[in-house]
């Protein structure tokens, strides 16, 4: 029964609510003319809806709302607060356009207040490094960093269709798991409530023609909050998963692994502006997912290959964990792997596409994006047609 209470009933209930408001929020999107509109830095040729995030917000919210909480829920409570309010700034950036400053301060004020309200925070490393809980004075600048820093790779890594509502819909599957394991059963019907709401996003944004939407900064900035107090609330002194660090597991670097490319990646791209003198929030077209459409990838293609970086950085990760290995060592794998796939792939892949040379590494990353190409098949057209009609 608990499986079915926390899991199966908050799942089923978001994903519902979200299939049955998507297209509601669709036409006022339409008829208000909240549209992301082409231009060079973007990919799309036609102007989109930008409204998803509402959907996904409805579909959480009704996820949450069917299941019983016997559990203390203040946490939950201010949650869902600093979820509204991230939600509520997206979708004034989506209309307005705000400043990266503004946004900026809003994140960290949102960040701040959560933890001081609820007396929480990154604040233990379990044993890395031979550190376990750290001061506050430490552990407060330390959260609302790696906060924001997860809100704005959420966000960053929003540009080919699928890849955002992918690499959250696997990072909220994951984190659900470690919660329902650890008997956190709130953060488990929030994690799969965010599964569920997101599912019928995805498939609109991937397969749908006349139903597609944009998460929009509205969708990308609440599933930023969200992943970012997923983390706090794995990696503060009094989470249920410390039991797992006792049996040897890296926590910390469980939670980099599941979040590893939209992270690294975002590392890549603001050092390198810094490096070139420019604001690390000013827009520009070299993430990862842009060099993946420089090789000719579609957008499904784009999002595929990413989703199996991310995936073969926490399965080395939880090979090192189940096969022994020390957690700093754990930690080291996954650092290592995550500067492989972004940083290292990056440049490497760059530097090659600007010599023109036609090496056996190009074409073998040119023939994956022609393999990877299933938006041409008829497979994908029928499935098409169904989602268009949801």
């Amino acid at each position: 029964m608990q499986f079915v209470y926390n899991i199966l009933i908050p799942f089923i209930a978001a994903m519902i609510a979200t299939f049955w408001i998507h297209p509601k929020i669709l036409k006022i999107a339409l008829l208000k003319n909240l549209v992301d509109n082409p231009d060079a830095r973007k990919l799309q040729r036609n102007p989109v809806p930008v409204m998803g995030g509402i959907a996904v917000f409805f579909g959480i919210i009704i996820g949450l709302s069917s299941s019983q909480f016997n559990e203390p829920s203040r946490y939950l409570f201010i949650l869902i607060a600093a979820m509204i309010i991230m939600l509520y700034i997206g979708a004034i950036d989506d209309i307005l356009n705000l400043s990266p400053k503004l946004r900026f301060l809003i994140e960290v004020s949102v960040i701040l207040t959560v933890m001081l309200v609820n007396n929480v925070s990154i604040n233990d490393f379990f044993g890395l490094w031979g550190i376990n809980a750290i001061p506050s004075w430490l552990s407060i600048p330390l959260t609302a960093t790696a906060a924001v820093g997860i809100i704005n790779a959420i966000n960053m890594i929003d540009g080919v269709n699928g890849l955002s509502s992918s690499i959250c819909i696997f990072s909220s599957s994951i984190f659900a798991i470690m919660f329902y394991a650890s008997g956190n059963f709130v953060m488990t019907k929030v994690a799969v409530s965010a599964v569920g709401a997101l599912i019928p996003f995805f498939l609109h944004n991937v397969f749908g023609r006349s139903t597609k939407m944009f998460i929009g900064d509205s969708g990308a900035l609440l599933m930023g909050i969200l992943m970012s107090m997923f983390a706090i609330e794995i990696l503060n002194t009094n989470s249920p998963c410390r039991q797992f660090a006792i049996q040897g597991m890296s926590i910390i670097a469980f939670t980099l692994a599941t979040l590893a490319i939209p992270v690294f990646d975002t590392l890549r791209v603001m050092s390198s502006r810094i490096l070139h003198r420019r604001s690390p929030f000013s827009p520009d077209k070299t993430h990862l997912h842009h060099l993946f459409i420089e090789l000719g990838f579609t957008h499904v293609g784009t999002t595929i290959s990413i989703m199996t970086f991310n995936t073969i950085i926490l399965g080395l990760w939880w090979f090192s964990y189940k096969y022994g290995a020390a957690i700093d060592t754990q930690l080291y794998i996954v650092l290592g792997a995550g500067v492989l796939f972004t940083f290292i792939f990056y440049n490497v892949t760059k530097r090659e596409l600007r010599r023109g040379s036609n090496t056996l590494y190009i074409r073998a990353l040119k023939r994956t994006g022609r393999f990877l190409r299933i938006e041409i098949n008829t497979l994908f057209s029928s499935i098409q047609k169904v989602i268009d009609q949801l």
